[in-house]
């Protein structure tokens, strides 16, 4: 009965059937324990970025120990300067920003309120009923309850962010010698395989990381520019926001488009907010046509429909995390597969890190 082509469909539809059965719950059991799962996923991305870096401070003679404490308090130390002089422009705009944005949202209401069935969906909209409100909901109790729960949530930020700068430094320092424990119970073809899922793994993830990074850090000064030279308030704000929307392939630069446009409409006008739109093509044709080929052209090589959907799937499982970690696994997992059983020469020049024979 299960060896004619029905029987063979049969046998092959519950193995089908057994896999995605396996993978759901998989995905749901690292679900409940997220934050220890981010933490890891995003360490082993940063790890794999500095890789070459970590190399050669070793190849000049630099412990593991002394190399992972200069990698971690440099990447510290430059997060640190950037959050700064965020602060900094935010606090000397505040008081401007505030009375900008209070009078272009009024030019923006009326704007609206012109347009044709503008009735419909702005109504006669009240501002200050609109702050009433606001401030209604501030003292109630169920702003008491969310407030609870918000700082719940912020405690498990800190506490997994803590977790990520601890995995990080043990990566940094022993990542060869990890995946080389990894590797102790197999021998010989099974051996050389997981040398070479790890090699492809750290080469694409790294690869994708830093020319991620090349091509946001281009968006975000293209953009910033810009938006200093239009005198839109918070310009260093939201260049940082189109620098880290940036690894959201396909939508990011959207959504950072969108909100420089609409606060470049609030505080300025719409001619302004016009010409910022025409900046946000401009760069990201000029990114996508011509940096992101050459810089990507060896990490990510998707097809734009299969980034969609891991896009898609990132964002259901994981929300915003989920979106910036889905593409990277996805090309790390379709590396893998293509060097299961063969070598990928890219990997030659690429760097393989150096796992120790068993």
């Amino acid at each position: 009965m299960w060896t004619d082509r029905l029987g063979v469909l049969g046998i092959r539809s519950l193995q089908i059937l057994l896999v995605l059965t396996l993978s759901t719950v998989t995905v749901w059991a690292l679900l409940q324990v997220s934050i220890a799962v981010i933490p890891l996923l995003l360490a082993l991305i940063i790890a794999a970025a500095f890789n070459p870096l970590m190399r050669w401070m070793r190849d000049r003679g630099v412990p593991d120990m002394a190399a992972a404490w200069i990698a971690l308090l440099g990447a510290l130390a430059v997060l640190g300067g950037i959050i700064w002089a965020i602060v900094i422009a935010v606090r000397n705009q505040w008081e401007d920003l505030v009375s900008q944005a209070a009078e272009g949202f009024s030019e923006l209401l009326e704007l609206l309120q012109g347009l044709p069935f503008a009735d419909e969906f702005v109504g006669d909209f009240d501002l200050d009923e609109a702050l009433d409100q606001i401030v209604n909901f501030v003292t109630s109790a169920q702003f008491g309850s969310g407030a609870l729960a918000g700082a719940t949530a912020v405690g498990q930020l800190f506490a997994g962010l803590a977790l990520f700068i601890v995995i990080l430094f043990f990566f940094l320092k022993d990542g060869p010698r990890i995946w080389a424990f990894f590797l102790k119970p197999f021998e010989g073809e099974r051996f050389r395989r997981g040398e070479r899922v790890g090699a492809v793994s750290v080469a694409t993830l790294g690869g994708y990381i830093r020319g991620t990074s090349i091509v946001a850090l281009a968006d975000a000064v293209g953009i910033g520019l810009g938006l200093w030279i239009l005198g839109v308030p918070l310009a260093l704000p939201l260049a940082m926001i189109v620098f880290v929307t940036a690894f959201i392939p396909i939508v990011g630069a959207t959504l950072a488009g969108t909100l420089a446009a609409l606060v470049a409409l609030v505080t300025n006008d719409l001619v302004t907010a016009l010409i910022v739109v025409g900046i946000v093509v401009l760069v990201n044709q000029l990114e996508s046509n011509f940096l992101q080929p050459i810089v990507m052209a060896q990490t990510l090589k998707l097809h734009p429909l299969v980034i969609l959907l891991a896009l898609s799937v990132g964002t259901i499982t994981g929300g915003i995390v989920g979106a910036i970690l889905s593409v990277p696994i996805a090309a790390t997992a379709w590396a893998i597969v293509k060097v299961w059983d063969r070598r990928d020469p890219a990997l030659e020049h690429e760097g393989r890190p150096r796992v120790p024979a068993p």
